[in-house]
């Protein structure tokens, strides 16, 4: 690689940087699943959203980090163009693309402190923790402190409740 596509590289990895921090979003969703054993599934992910007039820069990124796919949000309200989602689900991309891509190369805004947290669930994820209901309520509490700090409903679910005693904040609560 010459010298200057090396420094074409680290200005288009700054671009990149700059355009996450605005656009960009980690997150740790947690769902009901009947289709698993606890009733509950864990996804991790990394979005940018944008709209239409700008899905050129979505496909920049995605061939930058060379993973992930760019889904069509149809919009059907009084906005005049779709929305696009780049987003990267799997989990060995994740940990060896995204993950090392933004610990080399900073956040500047509050999305740094989503990274950390979103950092420290994949870490659970990868000891497995998300496959006991202990391991995604901390998984749950850690998502609670990213992007909208929207309450997880695993915890405070009624199917959670019968199944062990939780504490939420200084509350314990029993199961019946």
């Amino acid at each position: 690689m010459s010298a200057d596509n090396q420094q074409e590289r680290l200005r288009f990895a700054g671009w990149v940087v700059g355009f996450i921090d605005g656009e960009g979003c980690f997150s740790v969703s947690i769902q009901k699943s009947p289709n698993t054993k606890l009733g509950w599934q864990v996804f991790p992910e990394f979005v940018v959203t944008q709209g239409e007039k700008s899905l050129s820069s979505l496909k920049k990124i995605k061939d930058f980090f060379g993973c992930g796919n760019i889904f069509v949000n149809n919009r059907y309200d009084n906005h005049k163009e779709n929305l696009y989602r780049y987003c990267v689900r799997s989990l060995d991309d994740l940990r060896d693309k995204i993950i090392p891509f933004f610990n080399e190369n900073s956040l500047q805004t509050a999305k740094r402190f989503d990274f950390e947290i979103f950092k420290e669930a994949m870490k659970l994820i990868e000891e497995n923790k998300h496959l006991t209901i202990d391991g995604i309520k901390e998984i749950a509490k850690l998502s609670q402190q990213m992007n909208r700090k929207k309450p997880s409903r695993i915890l405070v679910s009624s199917e959670t409740v019968r199944q062990s005693p939780i504490k939420i904040g200084q509350d314990t609560v029993r199961t019946p």
